[in-house]
Order: C-alpha cells, then structure tokens, then sequence
C-alpha cells in the first residue's frame, strides 16, 4: 500500500475547540486555502471541548472570583474581569455571525441563558464580595449584576442551597442574569461539520507523531494512520498545534526556539453529577464559590446547572486530581517524556515550588466518596450520596515557565499562544479560560501569523466580530449594540426558553 503524502496551506493539528474555529476563520478569510485536519480519536471535540471535559461556563468574568484580586489596600483590581468579559464579547459575535450567515444551525443546541453567580461565607468574604460587587457593576460590561446577602433573597435565587443550611454564618451572593452555559463540545462538532462541506480535509484515527521543518521552509509532518497503521508524510505553509495537553510535545518536537524552557503540569479534575431529576429541577445557575486555602485557582468549588443534549443536568466540582498523562487518552509517561533538557531546571523549580500543590492534588484523588459528598454538603447541605455519580472531567496541562515576577519554573494559570518568529507554525498551551476566549485567541494567532495578510482581512474580520480593534468598555454605544443583536442571534434574550 502507497505512503499517503499530501501538499497543504494549512494544517491544524487537534479537533477541539480551538482547530474548529481557527478553521472556520481562516475559512471566511481565504476560502480557497486548502487546510487539513488530523486528530487522533475518532471524532471532533472528544477531549478537553467535550461537554463533560469542561465546565462549559461561557467564562465572562461574571461569577469567577479569582479574575477579581483584592489588593493590599483593600481595593478590588477587576482589570483581569474586564480582560476576560471582553474576550467572551469577542466570541459571542464570532457565533452570532455564524448563526446569521446560516453556517451553523440552532445555536440553543450549543449555548442557553443561565444566570452567574457568585457565593461566600464568613464576614471577611462577605466584605469582600461586596466591594467586588461594587466595583463591578459601576462598570458597563457587568450591567444587571444585583448583590443580597439576605437569607430570604437568597431563598429565592438558590433554593437548593439554602435548604436546610443551619450555619450561622453570614452569607453573601451576587447574580446576573446576562450568563450563560456553552455546550463547547457540541460547538466544536457543528462548526467540524460546517468545514466538512466546505472541502476541508478531516482525518480522524490520525496521530502526529513527528513534526520538523523541511529544506524550503516548510513543516512536514509524520503521521500515523491509526487504522491502517501506515505512516503519511504530509507538508505545510502553516501549522497549527491545537491538540490540548498533546500540544508540548508536539511544540518541543518541532525544535523552534520559542517552545524552549517551557514545561506542563497536569492537573485532572473530577466532577460529581446529580441523577435526580428532582434534585436537578430546584437548581436553576452557575454558582462559584471561593477556592480553598492552598487549592489552585482551578478548583474553585461550583455547583452549575448545565444543559447537555438538550437536558438539564447539576453538576458539581471540580475535585482537582493528579494523573501524570496530558490527555485523558494520554500515556502514563507524558509528564516524564515532556522533561527537556531545556526546560528540566524550570521543572524542577516548578517541582520545588509546587510541592504543596502537589500534595493537595494527591490528597484528592485519594478522597473517599463520602469526604467528595462532605464538600457538596457545603453547597446543598442536604445532598444524598445515592443522588451523585463521579464524571472525570478533561485533562488540563498547566503552563510552567520562567517569569520575572514568579522567577524559575512559575506555574501559569491561563491560555497561552507559543509562536515561531516567521509566523510558521503556532502551539496553544494551558487551561481555563481556554475555549470561552477560543475566537480572541484565534485572532490573535492569525494577527501573530500572518501579518502580511492582516490589512486585507480586516475589513472581514470587522463584519464577523465589530468589537474588533477597539475596546467595547470605552464605546458603550457599541457595547450596547454588541449585547442586543448577539442575544438576539443566539437565541439567549427570549426568557420564556426553558427546558425541562
């Protein structure tokens, strides 16, 4: 049988979330490219975009505390908040310019209107939320946000919580009702699907096993036909590195420079589902609580109602865990294969540094059932352990690398693009708030790419995304503008919707 061996613009490595709309883009921009796709699972969206990988948030800054960071004078910096709100604007037009060109369907299949909200206790964080909630809804982009920290009121908004609570201590919440719930697994297979009519070359059941740079500047990629077992040799202008927690090893292969002196830190997460519809129907939010002492910023405790396939489920979590693989069908050997001799010292001080995360991580995966249950009791004091199944959620690789401000081997919580200098191939790294701000990414990829090309896209990427180019925080006209016609598009500002 004859090695397959293909000549392409571009090719994206990955069917998450991030390939679908870096294609989809491209796409709109320079139809006739020819761009190829590998993934190695069996179908788009089946690792980190998958709907049970993730918390499918819609990550706008509005419930999450740790974008809100209280300074030493008392003050609440909502500069991240603001970053992030503006981020998932960005994505909200990019989907309601899909809706309206008729390229994806039935946007209610993918996002629903959900309420955000945050929730604390004790009287510092009482305090707290308040000057949070003060900061925040002075501001355009948090509009709507209303705060109570009275135990009627909160009846009200969450009658599942205030079940049966016999703490005395004071509790405080904010809500807004402008949130939302985003099936990112769903998203990615409509807009997979969408580029699949348009002549884009999908391979499923193919692993990238090699990656490096050719004589005439190409990439040419080794890839195995998981199928057939054949290996292909295939070459592109362009690569794109979206394959999740895979994605270092892949960087590291292709031996550019800027992927240099970087490491990742796996983190799994475990979820606990409710399976009883009554339970599920008194809870109608997302509701972020404070993380605890010592836990890192992704194992903030929430309880989220969540519509997946078209249903409403409660999920609760996330329990972080330590697993030494990068994907959840990644290999026990991922962690220690991903340790260069470039980035082994930035290891080892991130090894030496987080030696108490660490030991947090482990003591979670080891947690009973029972002790899981004792923590959703701080949420719904009266939860029955028969009423809650364990879901491991995706696997998130942390970024480690040197900064000046954290020195060596410094933990990053975030996304992060890694680029070749000449724009030639691009990695995306890291975690939350990954597939909520997936369009501003993307853009930033194509800006940080293909520079030449910028001046005569942009007049295509304003009609797909107005916001572009300009901050919606200082043109409220704008803004106003952007909220209506994405709520109109995407189905989110009729209230009557429900689903049973």
């Amino acid at each position: 049988m004859s090695h397959r061996e293909t000549k392409t613009d571009v090719i994206l490595i990955g069917a998450g979330i991030m390939s679908a709309t870096l294609g989809t883009l491209l796409k709109e921009l320079v139809p006739d490219w020819k761009i190829t796709v590998f993934e190695k699972l069996s179908k788009a969206g089946e690792e980190s975009s998958n709907e049970w990988n993730n918390a499918g948030t819609g990550h706008a800054a509005l419930c999450e505390l740790n974008y809100t960071v209280e300074k030493p004078d008392g003050s609440v910096d909502i500069s991240k908040a603001i970053n992030i709100n503006e981020q998932f604007q960005v994505s909200m037009q990019f989907w309601s310019y899909l809706v309206n060109s008729k390229l994806i369907n039935n946007p209610q299949d993918f996002i629903m209107p959900l309420p955000h909200m945050s929730l604390v206790e004790g009287e510092q964080n009482v305090t707290f939320l308040k000057k949070r909630f003060e900061a925040l809804s002075n501001n355009p982009l948090f509009q709507g946000m209303k705060f109570s920290d009275d135990p009627k009121k909160l009846m009200e908004w969450i009658p599942l919580i205030m079940q049966e609570r016999t703490s005395n201590e004071p509790l405080a919440a904010t809500k807004i009702d402008s949130g939302t719930d985003v099936n990112f697994g769903a998203l990615t297979r409509m807009l997979f699907d969408h580029l699949e009519s348009n002549n884009v070359d999908l391979n499923y059941n193919h692993s990238v096993n090699d990656i490096k740079r050719t004589r005439d500047g190409l990439w040419e990629l080794k890839v195995r036909n998981l199928d057939s077992g054949t290996v292909e040799r295939h070459t592109a202008k362009f690569v794109f590195i979206g394959g999740g927690g895979g994605s270092l090893h892949l960087l590291q292969k292709s031996g550019i420079p800027e992927g240099k002196h970087i490491g990742g830190f796996p983190v799994s997460g475990i979820f606990m589902v409710c399976n009883n519809p009554n339970v599920v129907a008194q809870h109608h939010a997302k509701v972020y609580g404070k993380a605890k002492v010592g836990a890192p910023p992704m194992s903030v405790p929430h309880l989220d109602t969540r519509f997946i396939d078209n249903k409403k489920a409660l999920l609760f979590g996330p329990y972080a865990g330590f697993s030494p693989r990068f994907l959840k069908t990644g290999s026990m050997f991922d962690l220690v294969t991903s340790v260069k001799p470039d980035n082994l010292l930035t290891m080892l001080s991130a090894g030496a540094k987080s030696m108490s995360l660490t030991k947090y991580l482990i003591q979670q995966v080891i947690l009973s059932k029972e002790k899981r249950m004792e923590e959703l009791r701080e949420f719904i004091p009266n939860a029955k352990s028969d009423d809650w199944d364990l879901v491991v959620a995706g696997q998130r690789v942390q970024v480690i690398k040197d900064t000046e401000a954290g020195g060596k081997g410094t933990l990053q919580f975030g996304t992060e693009v890694v680029s070749a200098a000449d724009g030639s191939i691009a990695a995306l790294l890291g975690a939350s708030p990954g597939a909520s701000t997936a369009v501003h990414v993307m853009l930033e990829v194509i800006t940080k790419c293909f520079p030449e090309h910028i001046s005569e896209w942009e007049r295509k990427i304003k009609e797909m995304i107005p916001s572009y180019g300009v901050s919606l925080l200082e043109t409220p006209d704008l803004l106003r503008e952007v909220h209506t016609s994405t709520a109109q598009s995407l189905g989110l500002s009729e209230k009557k919707r429900t689903l049973s």
